[in-house]
């Protein structure tokens, strides 16, 4: 366990020892407050917080009703509980809303104000068996009557549900997040943070995001359901100075538009020692888990587990690339080639969606560029469903490398030449225990690796399939070992070697009953070249 899960249970009590001491609970009716609908109350309400923080602070009781509201900052030492029949409206007119932090997004649109924030605040806390609801859509009909910019342009003004900024302690429990305008929460460069049994439903507009966890530090997420129009889990470092890590999460429910969990894309500085485990993702349009690190970042000492994925459109993709992009331009800048090592993802069952971005879907996309490879990249207990239907044309689909290109699925269409896993400038890949199942015959081989170095299959479980040129292909690999893998169907060879780098390939106790080749060598390669079966 990280040293966050540590960390969080010294903080939490410090929290509510200092909470609970000082006690100054206020309600917002006594300030005025209606909860009406109707009565715009964001004087009534900051009245009320203003208040609890000069007393000493407290808890900011919002009773039950629907009160109406713009920007609401939050101070140290405040608590801001729910009610149960409690909702906090977001108001509709984007002209109630203040940018406290500004910042530019991974798209390069100036992005920050917000429903509920907290700039350089200690102790805070949200609660409660309430609901924080922003009326996203309702608030983007509003704003395209006056706001004559494209929609690329004009997204960007209208307000995320909760920021909470450069922050300490930070405690975000039981409360409904609903319908954001934009992100639904963007917690930057905070430190010890927990988030527990919050739910979200945030669809309906572009960019609802459920959790945007960017630059933060020993946070821990347990057990929350994220319904969400875009990214559910994601991870970001928007800024070079401060590195997401110590971060434990466990037991989420994932339903998303884009990515349900993703490290990435926005990715200055590190992310490291993060744990993920016990997650539930379902009827995700785009990836299961996606790691991308292209503006610089080092990525290491990930550890994901335990994962179940049904209808996603394509389970993984694992990017470092060279997109370089500054989000802070007057704060930061530019950042050297970053990398991505020392990943493991164990324990994953998926059933991917047979209408995917890249067509004949693909399971798993691992790729770094030229010169710079993932390391250390090691895929355990693997399980994936998919529906095939790949021919012998798709087997020889060149890829873009698409070194500078928004890292995302559909970069590398209109699809990859393998079924199951495509790898492409690896060092030090491991797969072991791999299983695929298919639903149609499939011509494209179950893994291909392009540019790699020690590589190994092992314990791989390989569908029937018939007509293929080879189940594996490796081009210019210097070093594999495939090992103990069984394949049920036929090929006219188990393992295809191409490219003149290729070196040191060693295939060893392979059940192959329908296979009458082992190892198949392509004209290029060197004189020299070491096969070992």
């Amino acid at each position: 366990m990280y040293r966050s899960a540590r960390l969080f249970l010294v903080a939490a009590f410090a929290l509510a020892c200092n909470l609970s001491a000082f006690a100054a609970d206020v309600d917002i009716a006594s300030y005025g407050a209606v909860g009406n609908s109707t009565t715009l109350n964001t004087a009534a309400i900051q009245k009320a917080i203003d208040a609890c923080y000069k007393s000493g602070g407290g808890k900011v009781i919002i009773p039950s009703g629907t009160f109406l509201t713009g920007t609401i900052a939050l101070n140290d030492n405040i608590t801001l509980q729910l009610k149960k029949g409690a909702v906090l409206l977001g108001s509709t007119d984007v002209n109630d809303y203040q940018n406290l932090d500004p910042f530019v997004d991974g798209l390069g649109i100036s992005v920050g104000w917000a429903l509920v924030v907290a700039v350089d605040k200690k102790n805070i806390g949200i609660e409660g068996e309430g609901i924080i609801d922003g009326q996203g859509s309702k608030l983007k009909a509003q704003q395209i009557l006056t706001d004559t910019r494209p929609e690329s342009q004009r997204w960007g003004r209208r307000p995320f549900l909760l920021r909470v900024v450069r922050c300490q302690n930070v405690s975000v429990q039981g409360v409904t997040l609903n319908y954001s305008a934009a992100w639904t929460s963007h917690y930057f460069q905070c430190k010890r943070v927990n988030i527990k049994n919050v739910k979200i439903v945030s669809r309906g507009v572009a960019h609802n995001d459920g959790m945007d966890i960017d630059g933060c530090q020993d946070v821990t997420i347990k057990d929350c359901d994220v319904v969400s129009g875009d990214d559910a889990l994601c991870f970001k470092t928007t800024s070079s100075k401060m590195a997401c890590k110590d971060i434990v999460i466990s037991g989420l429910r994932l339903k998303s538009g884009q990515g349900a969990i993703k490290i990435g894309t926005e990715s200055m500085a590190a992310f490291e020692h993060i744990s993920i485990s016990k997650c539930y993702i379902y009827d995700t349009t785009n990836g299961g888990i996606k790691l991308l690190s292209v503006d610089g970042a080092q990525i290491r000492d990930i550890n994901i587990s335990d994962i179940t994925m049904v209808e996603v459109k394509t389970p993984m993709l694992i990017r470092l690339g060279a997109r370089l992009s500054v989000f802070r331009k007057d704060q930061d800048r530019q950042q050297p080639i970053g990398s991505l090592e020392n990943v493991t993802i164990r324990n994953v069952k998926a059933k991917a969606a047979d209408n995917a971005q890249l067509m004949p879907p693909s399971g798993i996309l691992i790729t770094g560029i030229p010169d710079h490879p993932i390391k250390n990249l090691t895929l355990e207990n693997i399980e994936i469903n998919l529906a095939g239907g790949g021919n012998a044309e798709n087997a020889r689909q060149v890829v873009p490398e698409a070194i500078d290109k928004y890292p995302e699925v559909k970069t590398f269409g209109p699809l990859v030449p393998a079924y199951g896993v495509w790898a492409r400038h690896v060092d030090g890949l491991k797969l072991r225990n791999v299983k695929f199942t298919l639903s149609h015959n499939d011509l494209r081989p179950a893994f291909i690796c392009e540019d790699g170095k020690n590589i190994e299959l092992n314990t791989w479980s390989i569908p029937e399939t018939t007509g293929a040129q080879a189940v594996v292909r490796l081009e210019n690999v210097a070093g594999a070992t495939i090992n103990s893998n069984t394949v049920t169907g036929s090929a006219d060879a188990f393992v295809r070697v191409e490219g003149s780098a290729s070196r040191d390939v060693h295939i060893l106790k392979n059940k192959l009953p329908g296979i009458p080749k082992k190892v198949e060598l392509s004209a290029d390669l060197k004189a020299g070249t070491t096969v070992l079966d």
